[in-house]
């Protein structure tokens, strides 16, 4: 009986089940072959202009068949009407009358029934050209849209690609202009994730002069890996990534990294701006050996400790950092492997020989008795092109003319810090590195809780007060200062206001210091650089544009990645660094002297000259204090108090 049961059971869910699919089959949609047929038109229609054209093209010639065979089969057309007999001459004339409204006008008017079907057909065709020529204006329309959108794939080779977007693009590009001046048609390709006619706009009023370089801007999202072969970034000669202005920039950054070497190792130079130095190594990680990383913050920051040190050092590493001047180039084909490192900074006329590379290393201000070798020089020079082909110096020095005042003991130093930011405790940290000991630095903020760790040469005494206040930075700028730097609030103040601050303290400032008849070098932030412009009317000797500085880093190293060893040594506290020291301690004052008597006199110290300080040429340079970097070795200079020559020297 249980087994009765169970098989009773089985049979009653089979059937179930049966009844079930009769209902599912019962409730399936039908489809007949209208319904296929629609299915397939509408699939057809959907893939866009082409197949719009495509039945039209159907259309016309059913059209034209139905009417020719209509108009041969009833005899319509009259036998005074000049056509030649056969169906592929009517049908010929059938599509005249579909296509062109005119060719009615030409038909035999005798036979009213003959024009009546022209007439048809023409009525027809009109309806069927109408279409057309709307279909054709809506495809262009979708075309120009897509090109407006810019998603198509960029076919060029030896390019510069820039990836995001920000402020300190348009420097970039004016700089590269200027590097690309010497190549055959070159090329910039823009990825961001903004309109690409926008991009285009704000480049062609930012930057009107592009002497030769093509712009070409792309939309798309550089973290995305489609979105990025848009640019072609794998046949590009580098790649620079720009920090985005995000919440968290370096976040971005690093999944545009990955997006980039995704493909594996071998690609183009890649370089990359971080904001936050704790996310340099997670960078490092992605990047591998492909990446120079450039951390902002601290690189800003050790500008602005090197510069506040002595007035007109922004005016130097400006004019080594952009490719408007003089630049810094690396020589492998010298013909100087005889010579020691003294002998070969006055071989070139034109050129200065700042350091070696050897095994990938680079050395600046070595040992005058270092044999050159088969090393590669490094050399500050106007332009790349023809540098092998140099011309020899053939002014010697006039070793009598050497000066033979020693230097002076270091004493301690009196500083003032105006304002705070990010970048402040990293400023302390550099500062503390060439103070001598007991030296003081007072910091002034009107934003923040600094929270100053503890120094070895620096006492640090910090002050809450407003820095616009008149009377609170009479209070602080007394006479004996010996460095005054100003600092952006970036962290608490919009762009915009942060420099409208900041230039209201400067101006008291440089008021303030000009009646004491104090010679104290200001040193300044500016976040935007048409602010710089403005700065200049506070008469500050040296003003540091924290994204202008940073756009000019990323442009030569995106350039060749060989500089980033020599802009560490140029801007770190071990090697040897720039300075700006009196005139008198390399050549004697009152007399006139070639600059090949200057080098002269630093290689007696053990440093090497690259540039002059006069007061006589204050106003005339391009930054406007007295400075020139890489004079020709016979360009002669009156020696006079106050003069300067610039060096790379150890502290």
């Amino acid at each position: 009986m249980a087994r009765t049961g169970q098989q009773m059971r089985m049979r009653t869910a089979k059937a179930m089940a049966r009844g079930g699919s009769a209902n599912r089959s019962a409730n399936a949609p039908k489809s007949d072959l209208g319904d296929k047929l629609r299915y397939r038109f509408d699939n057809s229609m959907s893939r866009g202009t082409p197949a719009l054209i495509a039945w039209l093209s159907v259309a016309t010639l059913v059209l034209i068949v139905v009417f020719s065979v209509f108009v041969s089969l009833l005899g319509l057309r009259p036998e005074t009407d000049g056509v030649p007999d056969g169906f592929l001459h009517e049908m010929f004339y059938s599509l005249l009358h579909a296509l062109d409204p005119g060719t009615i006008g030409g038909d035999d008017a005798s036979s009213w029934r003959f024009v009546l079907t022209m007439l048809a057909l023409t009525i027809a065709g009109l309806f069927i050209v109408s279409a057309l020529i709307g279909v054709i204006a809506a495809g262009i329309d979708t075309k120009l849209a897509d090109l407006r959108r810019g998603r198509s794939i960029v076919l060029e080779r030896d390019h510069t690609v820039i990836l995001g977007w920000s402020d300190s693009i348009y420097t970039i590009i004016s700089e590269l202009t200027i590097a690309n001046e010497s190549r055959t048609k070159p090329v910039i390709v823009i990825l961001a994730d903004r309109d690409k006619v926008d991009m285009e706009d704000e480049v062609k009023a930012k930057v009107p002069d592009l002497r030769g370089t093509r712009v070409i801007c792309r939309s798309g999202s550089p973290m995305d890996i489609d979105d990025l072969l848009l640019s072609s970034h794998t046949s590009a000669r580098s790649v620079i990534l720009l920090a985005p202005e995000s919440e968290d920039p370096d976040s971005e950054v690093i999944k545009t990294l990955l997006a980039l070497t995704h493909g594996g190792e071998g690609g183009p130079n890649i370089v990359a701006e971080i904001r936050n130095p704790t996310n340099l190594e997670a960078a490092r990680l992605v990047g591998a050996d492909r990446t120079v990383l450039l951390d902002i913050r601290e690189t800003v920051a050790k500008l602005v400790v090197q510069t506040s040190r002595q007035s007109g050092a922004a005016a130097v590493y400006t004019e080594l950092f952009d490719y408007d001047g003089d630049e810094i180039y690396f020589l492998e084909q010298h013909g100087l492997a005889g010579l020691t490192y003294a002998e070969a900074l006055l071989a070139f006329e034109k050129a200065s020989v700042i350091g070696l590379v050897r095994d990938g290393v680079p050395t600046l201000n070595p040992p005058g008795d270092t044999l050159v070798g088969n090393s590669t020089l490094v050399v500050v020079a106007e332009d790349d092109e023809g540098l092998e082909h140099e011309s020899r110096a053939l002014t010697q020095p006039d070793l009598g003319a050497l000066g033979t005042q020693a230097e002076t003991e270091e004493h301690p130093t009196q500083a003032l810090l105006i304002g705070w930011n990010e970048r402040a405790l990293i400023i302390l940290r550099e500062l503390d590195h060439y103070a001598p000991p007991g030296s003081t630095l007072t910091v002034v903020t009107s934003f923040g809780q600094p929270v100053v760790p503890v120094l070895e040469n620096l006492a640090v005494t910090v002050v809450a007060a407003s820095t616009t206040d008149r009377a609170t930075l009479e209070s602080h700028l007394v006479p004996g200062l010996d460095q005054v730097i100003v600092l952006c609030y970036s962290d608490h103040l919009a762009v915009q206001a942060a420099d409208a601050r900041t230039l209201v303290t400067l101006l008291h400032v440089r008021d303030i210091l000009s009646r004491t008849d104090s010679f104290t070098p200001v040193v300044s932030e500016m976040l935007d650089d048409r602010n710089r412009v403005l700065a200049q009317v506070a008469h500050v000797d040296d003003v540091v544009v924290s994204g202008e500085i940073v756009s000019l880093l990323v442009t030569q190293l995106s350039e060749d990645r060989r500089l980033e060893a020599v802009f560490g040594q140029l801007l770190g506290d071990e090697g040897s660094e720039i300075y700006l020291r009196p005139a008198e301690w390399y050549v004697q004052p009152g007399r006139e002297v070639t600059y090949a008597t200057v080098i002269a006199g630093a290689v007696a110290r053990g440093e090497t000259a690259i540039g002059y300080k006069s007061g006589a040429l204050a106003g005339n340079d391009v930054a406007g204090f007295g400075v020139v970097v890489n004079p020709a070795k016979s360009r002669t200079f009156d020696v006079v108090p106050g003069d300067r020559v610039v060096v790379l020297a150890e502290a």
